[in-house]
């Protein structure tokens, strides 16, 4: 996937007030410009896989695991992809909060044409006044988990802070070091059980077991400016999180075996000469639900998609 902002000019209002004033950060009219420009450039990008198109329109983890999945099959495959099933979105929620300060964000969920019946969540951001709006996050969730969000008496939703004025059992500002640091070593109890937690960990220890190839991971968290977390209050006083992740695995083969690159698109992100390793890495963006401090309860995975965005041999 890739995503889209349109180059719009908010209110004088926003232009002149954004930085101190508590003031939506979109109109629901120009959330849905954003939106419209956005379907349409990704579906040009994707169509002749154009990085530079859709680094207009992303930004954050999004950005970086479509523009590098863009740039390994322009590789292979020059001519582009005519036959790319263009991305459309309907039934649109815009999910709009008030804010001070930037970046500014705001949310939208749309019913897709591709598979599933999952709702795909993009997460709009904006650095600052003059600067477009570009997609920093796409999760998709089943329609019985999406949470039902809080909103103040203008009918917006309420952002998060993403420090300890967040009143969660993790602040969003904190997730992804919560989060990587439980994959290196399991501490702490902030995370439920799951495919992108405990079975995580159980699949690397298994990996890390065999004697054929030595298996090392590294996780490091992400950091704003470039990947800045964005939450939303939902009405039980938790919250809805998007945050990323950053994830090496490297691979080292014994004495006297070369690794074997066979796959096109990962051979096309290959730094280096894979002699003896090959180290993979790979950007991960989560959108999960964090209850609130005083409820004690755990962080549960909604949505993770990751995407390798480099290879490099040794």
């Amino acid at each position: 996937m890739a995503s889209g902002a349109l180059l719009v000019s908010l209110t004088g209002c926003m232009t002149v007030h954004g930085e101190n004033a508590v003031v939506p950060a979109v109109s629901k009219g120009e959330a849905a410009k954003v939106l419209k420009t956005f379907v349409e450039k990704n579906n040009r990008a994707n169509t002749v896989y154009d990085t530079d198109l859709n680094a207009e329109i992303e930004t954050g983890a999004l950005g970086a695991i479509d523009q590098a999945g863009l740039k390994a099959r322009k590789q292979v495959r020059p001519q582009g992809n005519p036959d790319y099933h263009r991305l459309e979105l309907t039934d649109t929620r815009y999910l709009i909060p008030e804010q001070a300060g930037w970046p500014k964000f705001f949310v939208t969920d749309s019913r897709s044409n591709r598979k599933g019946s999952g709702r795909w969540f993009f997460v709009f951001q904006r650095d600052r006044a003059n600067a477009p709006w570009r997609a920093a996050y796409l999760s998709v969730l089943q329609p019985d988990a999406v949470p039902e969000f809080a909103r103040d008496k203008d009918g917006h939703v309420r952002a998060v802070p993403t420090g300890g004025g967040a009143r969660l059992t993790v602040p969003p500002g904190r997730l992804s070091r919560a989060y990587t640091r439980y994959l290196q070593d399991g501490g702490g109890d902030d995370f439920a059980a799951g495919p992108h937690t405990s079975a995580q960990r159980e699949k690397r220890e298994k990996q890390m077991a065999r004697k054929s190839v030595r298996n090392e991971y590294a996780d490091q968290e992400a950091q704003p400016p470039q990947f800045s977390p964005f939450g939303l209050r939902t009405r039980d006083g938790g919250a809805l999180v998007f945050f990323a992740s950053h994830h090496h695995h490297k691979q080292t083969l014994p004495r006297g075996y070369t690794p074997q690159i066979k796959e096109p698109l990962v051979k096309a992100l290959m730094t280096g000469k894979p002699k003896h390793s090959v180290t993979f890495v790979r950007v991960s963006a989560q959108a999960v639900t964090v209850p609130a401090a005083k409820d004690n309860g755990k962080i549960r995975f909604l949505s993770r998609i990751e995407g390798l965005t480099e290879a490099r041999g040794d």
